[in-house]
């Protein structure tokens, strides 16, 4: 590495990449940034070579050496079951922190909200983004939703530590504990948790739904939200484009050793090669990564500047509007605006300061290293759901056929369809798929099942020809149930 400088690892993209990266880099090194820059190929190009991961083991090396990725948006082919590779380096790299600045820059961008400054902390590596999904029977597909303790505790901690660090007054948590009770549940109970820590700010719970609404209508009203990554994903590009434009937007990926710094926008390859893509996102981001290489006065420098070209009305085809824009610029000519003000501020705009000491974005902390809630719990084993595959017939036709296996201390309690109970009791106007949830549980006042019941319970399924597709086991901890009930149950 050279003497001075940060080493950080560069990406290029595909469709509009190559042309905003480009841009980036120039108003980076003009702007007095110290990198020393290795490139990488991912995306497209190496997917369609063959490597299903859309990244060389040479690029790994390069991101676990120098610790900070600066990538351009990439496109992940159609079809052929290509896992998105944004995806797989979070997780891969433990990037567990998503963190996107939506700002209003009224009334030089069109927005209806000229007041609008918050910020989206979302997690990065659980919920639904596991991707864990199974086709189970011709007609039902499945998609697990895991969320953890640690992780809930990582982000949320995260989210009070930035709000802390920012002088911002209050943490705002979206959840869906209405309806998912457990996964979200845990995601909220955790919140409470942890805010009752951080007394000196404010913090609030809304369910997404609405609270979306109350976003997209009154964005002013929030401060730092922080959520799990599905919302997040969703509403960190709502509030973006309510501030005025997805194409102004850039974002942080925090973990403990590695960064990862983009814009949030994808890679628009209708309009690749025509010099007409807006470099800020990925600018914003890339000031964002000075700012975490301690390189404040390059990136006050350059945020100013791009400040004053922005308010300057030199403004990109996504954000040109007549009577608000003075010039459309393409890519290379908005970089070259932007230059040009290099060491001048904004006059109505609010210039920024990275000098005060708490530019810096928080490093992770650790829920184990700084609590002690975790406990040992007492789990029993109470029952069994076992999904099955079966176009036999009625409900009550599989609900009496199970019924002849009952036996060896377990006995068949009810029989769901997509979470409705179907069985016993259920109703014939319910639609049925073909994919059968059937929960069998301890008979005979004997509440705990143990693993070789099951296995004989299995055996027996087998016996009657029907087709088994999973099982769950019903646990409870310290006699708490770890399951829903069904629908209707």
């Amino acid at each position: 590495m050279n003497k001075g400088k940060s080493a950080i690892t560069v990406a290029y993209g595909d469709g509009i990449g190559p042309e905003i990266m480009a841009a980036t880099l120039e108003i980076l090194e003009k702007g007095g940034a110290r990198l020393d820059i290795e490139t990488i190929e991912i995306g497209e190009r190496v997917y369609l070579s063959g490597n299903t991961a859309g990244i060389s083991a040479e690029a790994w090396e390069s991101l676990r050496r120098t610790r900070v990725f600066l990538k351009a948006p990439i496109t992940t082919p159609q079809g052929g079951g290509y896992k998105s590779l944004n995806v797989t380096v979070r997780k891969t790299l433990g990037l567990f922190a998503n963190v996107r600045p939506c700002v209003s820059y009224a009334p030089f961008v069109d927005t209806r909200h000229p007041n609008m400054d918050l910020v989206i902390i979302r997690e990065n590596e659980e919920d639904l983004y596991a991707g864990i999904e199974h086709r189970q029977t011709s007609q039902v597909y499945q998609c697990l939703k895991l969320i953890t303790r640690p992780g809930c505790e990582k982000i949320i901690r995260y989210g009070f530590e930035y709000a802390r660090r920012h002088n911002r007054r209050k943490v705002t948590c979206f959840t869906k504990d209405n309806i998912m009770k457990m996964t979200d549940g845990l995601f909220h109970k955790v919140f409470d948790e942890v805010a009752a820590e951080y007394p000196d700010i404010e913090n609030e719970h809304w369910i997404v739904d609405i609270g979306s609404a109350k976003l997209s209508d009154t964005p002013g009203d929030f401060d730092v939200i922080v959520l799990p990554n599905l919302y997040g994903d969703i509403l960190s590009d709502v509030a973006a484009q309510i501030a005025g434009s997805v194409g102004l937007a850039g974002s942080a990926n925090i973990g403990d050793n590695i960064a990862m710094f983009e814009a949030i926008h994808g890679s628009a390859p209708n309009i690749a090669g025509r010099n007409e893509a807006n470099p800020s996102g990925l600018l914003h981001g890339a000031i964002m990564m000075l700012v975490h290489l301690n390189q404040t006065k390059a990136a006050e420098t350059i945020h100013n500047a791009w400040l004053k070209t922005i308010e300057d009305g030199i403004h990109t085809a996504d954000i040109f509007k007549k009577g608000l824009s003075r010039k459309a610029a393409g890519t290379r000519e908005f970089a070259a605006a932007v230059i040009e003000r290099l060491g001048e501020k904004p006059n109505r705009l609010k210039a920024v300061s990275y000098s005060a000491g708490n530019a810096k974005l928080p490093q992770p902390v650790f829920a184990a290293e700084t609590n002690g809630r975790a406990k040992k719990e007492k789990k029993e084993m109470v029952g069994v759901d076992i999904f099955l595959d079966w176009k036999a017939g009625s409900p009550n036709d599989l609900g009496n056929l199970l019924e002849q296996i009952e036996g060896d201390g377990v006995k068949l309690q009810m029989i769901t369809n997509r979470g409705v109970k179907v069985y016993p009791d259920g109703f014939p106007e319910t639609f049925c798929t073909d994919h059968w949830r059937c929960r069998f549980v301890a008979r005979n006042g004997d509440k705990i099942v143990r693993h070789p019941q099951i296995i004989d319970l299995l055996g027996r399924v087998n016996d009657l020809g029907l087709d088994f597709i999973k099982m769950e086991t019903l646990c409870e901890f310290d006699g708490e149930k770890g399951y829903s009930l069904g629908q209707g149950q």
